[in-house]
């Protein structure tokens, strides 16, 4: 494949969580196109929170971009572009939810929209659930809700959980415990 190569960079828009951008790109021909990019400030993590019954804890919340409420693993930004995606789940599960986990191992990471965007999030499986406190931000306003896997499944294929980190969280779990995925 010929080089293409990015020749110039503009700030548009400086935001609290993102900074939009306008990329000049020069492709193989010569020509230079103009193109999107958004700069995800810091990262986030994400945990597939798994209930001694065997169930996935899911959270039910207000998502502006849609203008709907989602049904979503618990996730969050991380605090700063140094803290360990681990801390950053371990503190998100127990803000969300209200459970803390006796037991963390990394799922998988992923880039979230790689057309545009450089968002990663590392997803966590977090087993051994004990009850704690749930500490919503002043803005969210979240309802826990469990679920059977097989339940999310059939959710994922009818399209009612469509969210990148939900989905690709729950299909690792359910590939990791051996569930019938189709």
């Amino acid at each position: 494949m010929e080089e293409i190569k990015r020749i110039g960079r503009t700030l548009k828009y400086e935001g609290a969580i993102v900074d939009v951008y306008s990329d000049s790109i020069q492709m193989p021909d010569g020509r230079v196109a103009e193109w999107d990019y958004i700069a995800h400030r810091k990262g986030a993590a994400a945990v597939v929170a798994v209930t001694p019954e065997g169930k996935i804890l899911m959270v039910h919340q207000y998502r502006n971009a849609l203008d709907r409420m989602t049904i979503e693993i618990p996730a969050g930004a991380r605090d700063s572009v140094t803290e360990d995606t681990m801390v950053c789940a371990i503190r998100e599960l127990e803000e969300e939810t209200g459970y803390r986990a006796g037991h963390m191992e990394k799922l998988l990471s992923l880039k979230t929209t790689v057309a545009f965007c450089n968002e990663f999030i590392d997803v966590y499986l977090a087993t051994e659930l004990t009850p704690g406190r749930q500490n919503l931000d002043p803005d969210e306003y979240i309802d826990v809700h469990a679920y059977d896997p097989d339940e999310l499944l059939s959710m994922i294929y009818q399209g009612k959980i469509q969210d990148s980190k939900t989905v690709s969280g729950i299909l690792a779990y359910c590939y990791q415990k051996g569930n019938k995925i189709r």
